[in-house]
Protein backbone atom coordinates (compact mmCIF):
# COMPACT_ATOMS: atom_id res chain seq x y z
CA UNK A 1 0.00 0.00 0.00
CA UNK A 2 1.41 3.66 -0.67
CA UNK A 3 1.57 5.76 1.26
CA UNK A 4 -1.49 8.36 0.64
CA UNK A 5 -3.27 4.84 0.88
CA UNK A 6 -1.71 4.30 4.04
CA UNK A 7 -2.95 7.82 5.36
CA UNK A 8 -6.28 7.45 4.23
CA UNK A 9 -6.69 4.19 5.47
CA UNK A 10 -5.38 5.38 8.75
CA UNK A 11 -8.26 8.38 8.77
CA UNK A 12 -10.83 5.72 7.73
CA UNK A 13 -10.02 3.59 10.73
CA UNK A 14 -9.70 6.87 12.94
CA UNK A 15 -13.46 7.92 11.87
CA UNK A 16 -14.83 4.51 12.42
CA UNK A 17 -13.83 3.99 16.05
CA UNK A 18 -12.79 0.52 17.99
CA UNK A 19 -14.55 -1.79 16.16
CA UNK A 20 -12.91 -0.42 12.63
CA UNK A 21 -9.76 -0.35 14.50
CA UNK A 22 -10.19 -4.14 15.66
CA UNK A 23 -11.24 -5.56 12.33
CA UNK A 24 -7.65 -4.19 10.79
CA UNK A 25 -5.77 -5.15 13.99
CA UNK A 26 -7.09 -8.84 13.74
CA UNK A 27 -6.49 -8.76 10.05
CA UNK A 28 -2.94 -7.94 9.98
CA UNK A 29 -2.00 -9.91 12.74
CA UNK A 30 -3.60 -13.20 11.07
CA UNK A 31 -1.82 -11.77 7.79
CA UNK A 32 1.55 -11.15 9.45
CA UNK A 33 1.37 -14.62 11.94
CA UNK A 34 0.58 -16.49 8.10
CA UNK A 35 3.60 -14.68 6.86
CA UNK A 36 6.03 -15.21 9.01
CA UNK A 37 5.01 -18.97 9.32
CA UNK A 38 5.66 -19.56 5.77
CA UNK A 39 8.86 -17.04 5.67
CA UNK A 40 11.17 -17.35 8.85
CA UNK A 41 12.52 -20.56 10.16
CA UNK A 42 12.58 -19.84 13.51
CA UNK A 43 8.19 -18.56 13.46
CA UNK A 44 7.69 -21.89 11.20
CA UNK A 45 9.28 -23.95 14.22
CA UNK A 46 7.33 -21.79 17.30
CA UNK A 47 4.06 -21.31 14.96
CA UNK A 48 4.00 -24.91 14.18
CA UNK A 49 1.08 -26.14 16.21
CA UNK A 50 -1.37 -22.99 15.67
CA UNK A 51 -4.39 -22.46 13.78
CA UNK A 52 -4.30 -21.54 10.38
CA UNK A 53 -6.11 -18.21 11.10
CA UNK A 54 -4.66 -16.35 14.48
CA UNK A 55 -6.65 -13.24 15.14
CA UNK A 56 -6.25 -13.07 19.15
CA UNK A 57 -2.09 -12.53 19.72
CA UNK A 58 -2.74 -14.68 23.28
CA UNK A 59 -2.53 -18.12 20.78
CA UNK A 60 1.34 -16.81 20.36
CA UNK A 61 4.15 -18.04 22.73
CA UNK A 62 5.93 -14.71 23.97
CA UNK A 63 9.13 -14.22 22.61
CA UNK A 64 12.36 -11.83 23.61
CA UNK A 65 15.17 -10.03 22.08
CA UNK A 66 17.55 -12.81 23.52
CA UNK A 67 15.75 -15.60 21.63
CA UNK A 68 15.38 -13.40 18.61
CA UNK A 69 18.87 -12.27 18.42
CA UNK A 70 20.21 -15.97 18.95
CA UNK A 71 17.93 -17.42 15.84
CA UNK A 72 18.81 -14.24 13.92
CA UNK A 73 19.21 -15.94 10.68
CA UNK A 74 16.21 -18.26 11.12
CA UNK A 75 14.03 -15.58 12.49
CA UNK A 76 14.61 -12.61 9.22
CA UNK A 77 12.19 -13.76 6.12
CA UNK A 78 15.18 -12.40 3.53
CA UNK A 79 18.06 -15.45 3.48
CA UNK A 80 20.19 -13.07 2.02
CA UNK A 81 20.33 -11.28 4.94
CA UNK A 82 22.70 -12.58 8.05
CA UNK A 83 23.44 -11.42 11.30
CA UNK A 84 27.44 -11.32 10.31
CA UNK A 85 26.88 -9.44 7.44
CA UNK A 86 24.36 -7.04 9.14
CA UNK A 87 26.87 -6.87 12.14
CA UNK A 88 29.59 -5.87 9.78
CA UNK A 89 27.57 -3.35 8.22
CA UNK A 90 26.69 -1.72 11.56
CA UNK A 91 30.36 -1.98 12.53
CA UNK A 92 31.12 0.79 9.94
CA UNK A 93 30.18 3.99 10.73
CA UNK A 94 30.66 5.08 7.08
CA UNK A 95 27.33 3.49 6.52
CA UNK A 96 25.23 5.45 8.44
CA UNK A 97 22.40 6.54 7.41
CA UNK A 98 22.52 4.23 4.06
CA UNK A 99 20.64 1.24 3.67
CA UNK A 100 21.48 -2.40 3.83
CA UNK A 101 21.29 -3.84 0.17
CA UNK A 102 20.10 -0.74 -1.12
CA UNK A 103 16.73 -1.88 0.64
CA UNK A 104 16.59 -2.14 4.52
CA UNK A 105 17.19 0.31 6.95
CA UNK A 106 18.99 -0.95 10.02
CA UNK A 107 19.17 0.35 13.53
CA UNK A 108 20.41 -1.06 16.69
CA UNK A 109 19.41 -0.58 20.72
CA UNK A 110 21.51 -0.26 24.01
CA UNK A 111 21.32 -3.12 25.21
CA UNK A 112 19.43 -2.54 28.93
CA UNK A 113 17.88 -6.07 28.66
CA UNK A 114 21.52 -7.14 28.64
CA UNK A 115 20.93 -8.06 24.67
CA UNK A 116 21.75 -5.80 22.23
CA UNK A 117 19.67 -5.65 19.26
CA UNK A 118 19.83 -5.36 15.34
CA UNK A 119 16.61 -4.41 13.77
CA UNK A 120 15.84 -4.16 10.34
CA UNK A 121 13.09 -2.09 8.97
CA UNK A 122 11.41 -2.70 5.58
CA UNK A 123 10.27 -0.25 2.83
CA UNK A 124 6.40 -1.52 4.02
CA UNK A 125 7.22 -0.81 7.51
CA UNK A 126 8.86 2.42 7.10
CA UNK A 127 6.05 3.44 4.91
CA UNK A 128 3.59 2.90 7.86
CA UNK A 129 5.66 4.53 10.33
CA UNK A 130 5.47 7.69 8.05
CA UNK A 131 2.07 7.74 7.72
CA UNK A 132 1.80 7.56 11.69
CA UNK A 133 4.20 10.65 11.72
CA UNK A 134 1.28 12.37 9.62
CA UNK A 135 -1.43 10.71 11.98
CA UNK A 136 0.45 12.12 14.76
CA UNK A 137 1.10 16.10 13.24
CA UNK A 138 -2.52 15.85 12.40
CA UNK A 139 -3.51 15.30 15.33
CA UNK A 140 -1.10 18.26 16.43
CA UNK A 141 -1.03 20.87 14.70
CA UNK A 142 -3.55 23.57 13.49
CA UNK A 143 -3.97 25.18 10.11
CA UNK A 144 -2.40 28.66 12.33
CA UNK A 145 0.79 26.14 13.35
CA UNK A 146 0.82 24.95 9.91
CA UNK A 147 1.20 28.74 8.43
CA UNK A 148 3.85 29.62 11.50
CA UNK A 149 6.14 26.63 10.35
CA UNK A 150 6.01 27.63 6.44
CA UNK A 151 6.77 31.07 7.45
CA UNK A 152 9.96 30.04 8.95
CA UNK A 153 11.11 28.47 6.03
CA UNK A 154 9.95 24.50 7.24
CA UNK A 155 13.49 24.74 9.08
CA UNK A 156 13.55 21.62 11.43
CA UNK A 157 16.42 21.17 13.96
CA UNK A 158 17.09 17.60 15.34
CA UNK A 159 19.39 16.91 18.24
CA UNK A 160 20.55 13.95 18.69
CA UNK A 161 23.62 11.59 18.94
CA UNK A 162 25.93 11.66 16.53
CA UNK A 163 27.51 8.16 15.13
CA UNK A 164 26.44 4.69 15.69
CA UNK A 165 23.31 3.18 13.88
CA UNK A 166 21.00 4.63 16.07
CA UNK A 167 17.58 5.47 14.86
CA UNK A 168 17.71 9.05 15.06
CA UNK A 169 21.12 9.14 14.38
CA UNK A 170 20.49 7.20 11.35
CA UNK A 171 17.05 9.16 10.09
CA UNK A 172 19.51 12.53 10.64
CA UNK A 173 22.01 11.27 7.98
CA UNK A 174 19.40 10.10 5.33
CA UNK A 175 17.73 14.03 5.60
CA UNK A 176 21.01 15.62 5.48
CA UNK A 177 22.05 13.45 2.74
CA UNK A 178 18.76 14.17 1.03
CA UNK A 179 19.78 17.67 -1.02
CA UNK A 180 16.14 18.79 -0.83
CA UNK A 181 16.06 18.10 3.12
CA UNK A 182 19.42 18.93 3.91
CA UNK A 183 18.22 22.81 2.93
CA UNK A 184 15.81 22.56 5.76
CA UNK A 185 17.31 20.35 8.25
CA UNK A 186 19.80 21.10 10.67
CA UNK A 187 21.39 18.08 13.09
CA UNK A 188 22.90 18.90 16.27
CA UNK A 189 24.46 16.65 18.48
CA UNK A 190 23.92 16.11 21.99
CA UNK A 191 27.50 15.85 22.95
CA UNK A 192 27.70 19.71 22.50
CA UNK A 193 28.43 21.62 25.58
CA UNK A 194 24.86 23.55 26.43
CA UNK A 195 26.28 27.24 25.24
CA UNK A 196 27.63 25.61 22.12
CA UNK A 197 23.68 23.79 21.31
CA UNK A 198 22.00 27.38 22.27
CA UNK A 199 24.68 29.18 20.12
CA UNK A 200 24.03 26.85 17.20
CA UNK A 201 20.09 27.17 17.33
CA UNK A 202 20.06 30.85 18.22
CA UNK A 203 21.81 31.05 14.48
CA UNK A 204 19.66 28.40 12.70
CA UNK A 205 16.09 29.21 14.36
CA UNK A 206 14.16 26.35 13.58
CA UNK A 207 10.38 26.25 13.03
CA UNK A 208 10.47 22.62 14.59
CA UNK A 209 12.73 21.69 17.34
CA UNK A 210 13.27 17.69 17.52
CA UNK A 211 15.06 17.02 20.70
CA UNK A 212 15.57 13.79 22.45
CA UNK A 213 13.20 14.59 25.94
CA UNK A 214 15.67 15.35 28.51
CA UNK A 215 17.82 17.99 25.83
CA UNK A 216 14.20 19.14 25.56
CA UNK A 217 13.68 19.98 29.08
CA UNK A 218 17.61 21.81 29.52
CA UNK A 219 16.17 23.45 26.38
CA UNK A 220 13.26 24.79 27.41
CA UNK A 221 15.20 26.01 30.86
CA UNK A 222 17.82 27.88 28.67
CA UNK A 223 14.63 29.61 27.04
CA UNK A 224 13.13 30.90 30.39
CA UNK A 225 16.50 31.95 31.25
CA UNK A 226 16.52 34.15 27.98
CA UNK A 227 19.40 32.38 26.91
CA UNK A 228 17.88 30.57 23.91
CA UNK A 229 15.95 32.76 21.61
CA UNK A 230 14.00 30.68 19.23
CA UNK A 231 10.39 30.59 18.08
CA UNK A 232 9.80 27.13 17.14
CA UNK A 233 5.64 26.28 15.99
CA UNK A 234 6.78 22.85 16.88
CA UNK A 235 8.86 20.58 19.60
CA UNK A 236 8.79 17.12 19.07
CA UNK A 237 10.36 15.27 22.11
CA UNK A 238 11.28 11.53 21.67
CA UNK A 239 12.94 8.67 23.30
CA UNK A 240 12.37 9.41 27.02
CA UNK A 241 9.48 10.02 29.16
CA UNK A 242 9.17 12.92 31.54
CA UNK A 243 6.83 13.95 34.36
CA UNK A 244 3.61 15.30 32.70
CA UNK A 245 4.33 18.74 34.39
CA UNK A 246 7.27 19.19 32.19
CA UNK A 247 5.98 19.10 28.83
CA UNK A 248 3.38 22.05 29.58
CA UNK A 249 6.95 23.84 30.98
CA UNK A 250 8.35 22.96 27.72
CA UNK A 251 5.30 24.18 25.61
CA UNK A 252 5.06 27.40 27.65
CA UNK A 253 9.00 28.27 27.62
CA UNK A 254 8.75 28.08 23.28
CA UNK A 255 5.18 29.15 22.63
CA UNK A 256 4.65 26.01 20.94
CA UNK A 257 2.68 22.78 20.60
CA UNK A 258 4.62 20.02 22.57
CA UNK A 259 4.30 16.01 20.93
CA UNK A 260 5.87 13.43 22.50
CA UNK A 261 5.75 9.16 21.47
CA UNK A 262 6.65 6.31 22.81
CA UNK A 263 8.17 3.85 20.65
CA UNK A 264 11.12 1.41 19.98
CA UNK A 265 12.86 0.30 17.62
CA UNK A 266 11.44 -2.88 17.61
CA UNK A 267 8.22 -0.81 16.52
CA UNK A 268 9.31 2.94 15.83
CA UNK A 269 5.37 3.97 15.19
CA UNK A 270 4.28 2.60 18.29
CA UNK A 271 2.33 5.51 19.68
CA UNK A 272 1.67 9.25 20.14
CA UNK A 273 0.54 11.75 22.83
CA UNK A 274 -2.92 14.24 23.14
CA UNK A 275 -2.82 17.38 24.85
CA UNK A 276 -4.16 15.16 28.09
CA UNK A 277 -0.84 13.68 28.14
CA UNK A 278 -1.85 10.16 27.35
CA UNK A 279 -0.10 8.33 24.71
CA UNK A 280 -2.74 6.63 21.91
CA UNK A 281 -1.39 3.27 20.92
CA UNK A 282 -1.67 3.17 16.77
CA UNK A 283 -3.49 -0.30 17.37
CA UNK A 284 -4.22 -0.59 13.15
CA UNK A 285 -0.87 -1.60 13.30
CA UNK A 286 0.84 -2.46 16.72
CA UNK A 287 -0.79 -4.56 19.41
CA UNK A 288 0.26 -3.69 23.00
CA UNK A 289 -0.38 -6.30 26.11
CA UNK A 290 0.15 -5.36 29.30
CA UNK A 291 1.01 -7.97 31.91
CA UNK A 292 2.36 -9.35 34.91
CA UNK A 293 5.29 -11.04 35.06
CA UNK A 294 3.95 -14.86 33.90
CA UNK A 295 2.61 -12.88 30.72
CA UNK A 296 -0.64 -12.98 32.37
CA UNK A 297 -3.22 -9.96 31.29
CA UNK A 298 -3.47 -7.12 33.49
CA UNK A 299 -6.32 -5.28 33.81
CA UNK A 300 -6.30 -1.74 32.86
CA UNK A 301 -5.95 0.94 35.09
CA UNK A 302 -2.81 -1.51 37.06
CA UNK A 303 0.70 -1.32 36.20
CA UNK A 304 1.98 -3.77 34.83
CA UNK A 305 5.21 -5.77 35.25
CA UNK A 306 6.14 -5.30 31.30
CA UNK A 307 4.19 -5.20 27.81
CA UNK A 308 4.64 -7.51 25.12
CA UNK A 309 4.05 -5.71 21.43
CA UNK A 310 3.65 -6.87 18.19
CA UNK A 311 4.69 -4.85 14.86
CA UNK A 312 1.77 -5.69 12.36
CA UNK A 313 4.25 -4.11 9.49
CA UNK A 314 7.63 -5.55 9.10
CA UNK A 315 7.39 -8.48 7.02
CA UNK A 316 11.15 -8.85 6.81
CA UNK A 317 11.69 -9.21 10.74
CA UNK A 318 8.56 -10.05 12.33
CA UNK A 319 8.09 -8.90 16.26
CA UNK A 320 5.39 -10.68 16.99
CA UNK A 321 4.60 -11.10 20.87
CA UNK A 322 7.91 -9.58 21.94
CA UNK A 323 8.76 -8.71 25.43
CA UNK A 324 9.45 -5.18 25.72
CA UNK A 325 10.36 -4.68 29.10
CA UNK A 326 8.34 -1.61 29.97
CA UNK A 327 5.91 -0.97 32.54
CA UNK A 328 2.26 0.44 31.38
CA UNK A 329 -0.79 1.61 32.49
CA UNK A 330 -3.31 1.25 29.98
CA UNK A 331 -5.96 3.47 30.13
CA UNK A 332 -9.40 2.34 31.30
CA UNK A 333 -11.78 4.36 29.75
CA UNK A 334 -12.02 6.41 26.07
CA UNK A 335 -9.70 9.53 26.38
CA UNK A 336 -11.80 13.01 26.77
CA UNK A 337 -9.59 14.11 24.22
CA UNK A 338 -11.66 12.10 21.64
CA UNK A 339 -9.13 9.96 20.23
CA UNK A 340 -10.61 6.49 19.98
CA UNK A 341 -7.51 4.92 19.91
CA UNK A 342 -6.24 2.65 23.36
CA UNK A 343 -4.04 5.21 25.66
CA UNK A 344 -1.63 4.40 27.49
CA UNK A 345 1.23 5.53 29.99
CA UNK A 346 4.72 4.22 30.45
CA UNK A 347 6.16 3.74 34.35
CA UNK A 348 9.52 2.61 33.19
CA UNK A 349 11.12 5.76 31.03
CA UNK A 350 11.43 8.87 32.81
CA UNK A 351 14.86 9.90 32.40
CA UNK A 352 17.31 11.65 34.94
CA UNK A 353 19.82 14.37 34.55
CA UNK A 354 23.26 14.28 35.63
CA UNK A 355 24.50 17.52 37.94
CA UNK A 356 27.90 17.70 38.37
CA UNK A 357 30.07 20.51 39.88
CA UNK A 358 32.76 22.57 38.35
CA UNK A 359 36.02 23.37 40.14
CA UNK A 360 34.38 27.47 40.71
CA UNK A 361 31.02 25.70 42.19
CA UNK A 362 28.90 25.80 38.94
CA UNK A 363 26.47 23.42 38.54
CA UNK A 364 26.65 22.02 34.66
CA UNK A 365 23.56 19.59 34.11
CA UNK A 366 24.00 16.58 30.78
CA UNK A 367 21.34 14.90 29.41
CA UNK A 368 22.03 10.72 29.83
CA UNK A 369 21.53 10.54 26.40
CA UNK A 370 25.01 11.96 25.62
CA UNK A 371 26.97 9.63 27.90
CA UNK A 372 25.03 7.23 26.85
CA UNK A 373 25.49 6.83 23.30
CA UNK A 374 29.20 8.37 23.83
CA UNK A 375 29.91 4.61 25.37
CA UNK A 376 27.49 2.79 23.20
CA UNK A 377 29.51 3.11 19.80
CA UNK A 378 32.78 2.12 21.27
CA UNK A 379 33.48 -1.60 20.17
CA UNK A 380 33.61 -4.10 22.56
CA UNK A 381 31.46 -2.69 24.87
CA UNK A 382 28.84 -5.54 25.93
CA UNK A 383 27.41 -3.85 28.67
CA UNK A 384 28.07 -0.47 31.07
CA UNK A 385 26.54 1.11 33.64
CA UNK A 386 27.13 4.75 35.29
CA UNK A 387 26.66 6.02 38.39
CA UNK A 388 26.88 9.19 39.76
CA UNK A 389 28.38 8.70 43.38
CA UNK A 390 29.52 12.30 44.18
CA UNK A 391 28.98 16.02 42.70
CA UNK A 392 32.16 15.27 41.50
CA UNK A 393 32.41 10.86 40.89
CA UNK A 394 31.49 8.94 38.12
CA UNK A 395 31.97 4.85 39.02
CA UNK A 396 31.66 3.16 35.74
CA UNK A 397 30.50 -0.91 35.50
CA UNK A 398 31.77 -2.70 32.08
CA UNK A 399 31.10 -6.02 30.86
CA UNK A 400 33.38 -5.97 27.67
CA UNK A 401 32.65 -8.50 24.77
CA UNK A 402 34.27 -11.75 25.00
CA UNK A 403 36.90 -10.64 22.28
CA UNK A 404 37.48 -7.64 24.22
CA UNK A 405 40.59 -6.92 25.80
CA UNK A 406 39.37 -5.35 29.16
CA UNK A 407 42.33 -3.27 29.86
CA UNK A 408 42.24 -1.33 26.59
CA UNK A 409 38.37 -1.26 26.83
CA UNK A 410 38.54 1.07 29.75
CA UNK A 411 41.67 3.11 28.55
CA UNK A 412 39.09 4.29 25.81
CA UNK A 413 36.06 4.21 27.83
CA UNK A 414 37.54 6.58 30.31
CA UNK A 415 39.23 9.07 27.81
CA UNK A 416 36.29 9.50 25.78
CA UNK A 417 34.19 10.14 29.08
CA UNK A 418 36.97 12.19 30.13
CA UNK A 419 37.28 13.95 27.11
CA UNK A 420 33.49 14.75 27.20
CA UNK A 421 33.42 16.13 30.90
CA UNK A 422 36.44 18.17 29.44
CA UNK A 423 34.28 19.88 26.76
CA UNK A 424 31.37 20.49 29.47
CA UNK A 425 34.01 22.67 31.49
CA UNK A 426 34.01 19.35 33.83
CA UNK A 427 37.92 18.64 34.04
CA UNK A 428 38.00 17.99 37.74
CA UNK A 429 35.17 14.67 37.38
CA UNK A 430 36.77 11.65 38.30
CA UNK A 431 35.94 8.62 36.38
CA UNK A 432 36.64 5.44 38.34
CA UNK A 433 36.60 1.98 37.05
CA UNK A 434 34.11 -0.26 39.14
CA UNK A 435 35.45 -3.90 39.99
CA UNK A 436 31.46 -5.40 39.39
CA UNK A 437 29.98 -5.87 36.21
CA UNK A 438 26.59 -3.85 35.62
CA UNK A 439 24.01 -4.39 38.05
CA UNK A 440 19.95 -4.76 37.42
CA UNK A 441 17.26 -3.26 38.06
CA UNK A 442 14.13 -5.52 40.14
CA UNK A 443 12.19 -4.89 36.92
CA UNK A 444 15.65 -7.11 35.34
CA UNK A 445 16.65 -4.15 33.00
CA UNK A 446 20.17 -2.25 33.24
CA UNK A 447 20.03 1.10 34.33
CA UNK A 448 22.54 2.81 32.23
CA UNK A 449 22.98 6.29 33.89
CA UNK A 450 21.86 6.99 37.83
CA UNK A 451 22.15 9.78 39.15
CA UNK A 452 23.41 10.71 42.39
CA UNK A 453 21.05 9.34 45.15
CA UNK A 454 19.02 7.46 42.54
CA UNK A 455 17.60 4.25 43.11
CA UNK A 456 18.26 1.48 40.98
Amino acid sequence: MSLLGLLWDARRARRGGPDAIARRQQDRLAAIVNHARAASPFYRRLYHDLLDRVTDPAALPVVDKKTLMAQFDDWVCDPGITLAAVRRFVDDPTLVGQRLRDRYTVTTTSGTTGTHGIFIQDHHALTVAGAMAARMLGSLLTARDTVRILAAGRRMALVVPTGGHFASATAAARMTADARRAKTTGVFSVHDPMPTLVDHLNRFRPAILAPYATVGAMLASEAEAGRLRIDPALVVLAAEGLPPAEYDRIAAAFGAKVGTSYAANEVPFLSYSCDRHWLHVNADWVIVEPVDADHRPVPPGEPSHTVLVSNLANRTQPILRYDLGDSIVMRPAPCECGNPLPAIRVQGRAADLLTLTTPPGHRVTIAPLALATLVERIPGVELFQIEQTTPTTLRVRLLPAPDADPDNLWATVHGDITNLLAQHHLPNVTVERADEPPQQTTGGKYRQIIPLTQPR
